[in-house]
């Protein structure tokens, strides 16, 4: 497979590869992620096998929007609609219910992690594609690239496209937090502390 870089006004291109089943990486306001429609179950296994991924490990999905939260989840708990209302679009993943039409590729369990991204290539490629299961576009256990020419290093020949939207912050992965019980549970640690957090609620 020839793996091609575009630039970010061509869109259209991929979201043609997307609903063909193939994988587009792009950036994101953390890293550059890589990516399948969320509802396309061997597309989503495909990452798994781009990144050399264990299969156990679940996908997060990225949305263009809070409103397409009812898309990806069967509800959506009163606390997480005060943290999306308070930090997203931005690096912030809230845990919750998964709806069922979501495949199992993205996730074995009855949860999902959902999140806005704060990248405008993101959020116009999400808004234009519909929800999508995101993980960064590299081989597991390998440096998370920040550049589309770093994508190509670790994933030419495995993925279609990678759009190039010039450099990304980098750096930490967005903070974690479960908002499927009755108190706030941080999963992983990241750029939103937990007093900005309980100060949200």
């Amino acid at each position: 497979m020839k793996t091609e870089i575009i630039q970010s006004r061509e869109i259209p291109r991929a979201l043609e590869t997307l609903r063909s089943g193939g994988l587009v990486a792009f950036p994101t306001d953390t890293v550059y992620g890589l990516g399948a429609l969320a509802f396309d179950g061997k597309a989503v296994e495909s990452i798994y096998i781009a990144k050399d991924r264990p299969f156990e490990k679940a996908i997060p999905i990225l949305i263009g929007d809070t409103d397409d939260l009812p898309k990806v989840t069967s509800s959506i708990p009163d606390m997480a609609r005060k943290l999306a209302a308070r930090f997203w679009p931005g690096p912030l993943t809230l845990v919750l219910p998964k709806k069922q039409t979501l495949p199992e590729s993205v996730s074995a369990t009855d949860t999902v992690a959902v999140r806005v991204p704060g990248h405008e290539v993101a959020r116009a490629l999400l808004r234009a594609a519909g929800p999508m299961a995101v993980t960064s576009a590299n081989i597991s256990g390998r440096s998370n690239p920040s550049t589309a020419e770093e994508v190509l290093t670790q994933l030419g020949g495995r993925i279609a496209l990678i759009i190039d939207g010039g450099n990304t912050p980098g750096g930490i992965p967005s903070t974690l937090v479960d908002c499927t019980g009755d108190k706030l549970q941080i999963l992983r640690a990241g750029p939103i502390t937990l007093d900005e957090l309980l100060s949200a609620l």
